[in-house]
């Protein structure tokens, strides 16, 4: 079959949880055999098509800013569906599937199927209703307008998660046309990967992170919480080491933070990395933070308890990572207030038998989670794929 995938942003050049559940669909439907598009903006230098990693890839537009005043660019989101039409329509497709967010690319998709006769299915990361007045204040009015408009004209809708799955039934679509499948990870790939800058101490090995968070910088993420949790640590843990990974729009007023808070010597600040970079340091840390007030399912979630590694969340309505969390056995759920944050992360760093506990629980609920179940689901209920 020649199936596309539709989104603006492109794994690995932009790195987050809808990037990398494509890429990782993708290659294991080329090993099938089948032939993969993915229609993306122009993140690579060179030519218009690539392929890569068995996919071809297309650039549908030059590349751009994503985010503007850390909030996702509409021009961008509008330039790139205008610019999707002309590439998709000279194709012929058995299959489309196109993530919803950010909402234009969708009425593009729509058109083609129905031009080229082919069918389309829809991926909702996330759902946010109300949300849109606090991302956009009174102009939040017509993003729900919109997320309203495209939940009319989805016929096959994919939710990543049971908590999205609710939000689509909020909007009115009908319980029959959802279908939860989550995202998943490689065990295998992330057994093989080993810790970065394990130290030794008095003949013991040490991680050399305490705290870890990994993501983009986005206001929505709330590391900033994070770092004031540190500062409330760190007199009593004068030696307590984060470690934060990504970037984005709030990456350098988190810096000056970490500065006028006294902590920049306790944080150190990375880069996106590469896949086994990261999973390294998620495996030379205590524990991983997500402190995120909005996240569609927590992909680094799973990868923190691949790697044996509690996590601490937030108790937020639109945070559907702390359903992949069980408070108290495999990491702690916590209200979005920064002592919260640093009483959890102190049991944890502190409490050797509370933190062996919950790295057993956390890496033996990891197991339920894997990519290859998550394409047969796709592929037997959703695809049309034997």
């Amino acid at each position: 079959m020649r199936i596309a995938f539709v989104y603006d942003a492109v794994y690995p050049w932009v790195k987050g949880g809808a990037e990398k559940r494509i890429h990782e669909l993708g290659i294991r439907l080329v090993a099938k055999g089948h032939e993969v598009h993915l229609f993306g903006i122009k993140w690579w230098e060179g030519a218009d098509i690539i392929e890569h990693d068995g996919m071809f890839l297309h650039g549908v537009c030059k590349s751009r800013e994503l985010y503007v005043e850390g909030r996702r660019s509409i021009s961008a989101a509008l330039a790139y569906s205008i610019k999707l039409f002309p590439h998709l329509r000279r194709e012929k497709f058995d299959l489309i599937d196109v993530s919803v967010f950010p909402y234009f690319s969708c009425f593009t998709v729509k058109l083609v199927s129905f031009l080229n006769k082919g069918h389309v299915v829809f991926t909702w990361h996330e759902v946010w209703g109300d949300y849109w007045y606090h991302y956009m204040g009174k102009a939040g009015f017509f993003g729900k307008v919109i997320e309203k408009a495209v939940s009319k004209i989805s016929g096959t809708n994919i939710a990543v998660s049971d908590w999205t799955e609710q939000r689509l039934k909020e909007l009115g679509v009908s319980e029959d046309k959802i279908f939860v499948v989550p995202n998943g990870i490689d065990l295998k790939a992330i057994s093989k990967i080993w810790a970065e800058d394990v130290v030794l101490s008095e003949g013991m090995n040490c991680r050399a992170y305490d705290v870890i968070f990994a993501g983009r910088l986005i206001k929505e993420k709330n590391v900033d919480l994070l770092l004031r949790s540190l500062s409330l640590l760190k007199p009593d843990h004068p030696d307590i080491i984060c470690c934060i990974v990504g970037d984005g729009p709030e990456k350098t007023e988190l810096v000056d933070l970490s500065k006028r808070i006294g902590i920049h010597t306790n944080v150190e600040f990375e880069d996106f990395q590469d896949y086994g970079s990261l999973i390294g340091k998620i495996k030379s840390s205590k524990v991983f933070v997500l402190p995120s007030s909005r996240e569609g399912f927590g992909m680094v979630v799973l990868e923190a308890f691949a790697s044996g590694i509690p996590v601490i969340t937030v108790n937020e309505k639109y945070n559907a990572a702390q359903g992949l969390v069980e408070d108290g056995l495999d990491g702690f759920v916590v209200t979005l207030e920064e002592k919260e944050i640093a009483q959890a992360v102190e049991k944890i760093i502190k409490d050797t038998q509370c933190r062996e506990n919950m790295s057993k629980a956390a890496f033996q609920k990891s197991k339920g989670y894997d990519w290859n179940v998550a394409l047969s689901k796709l592929e037997k209920h959703l695809w049309g794929i034997e």
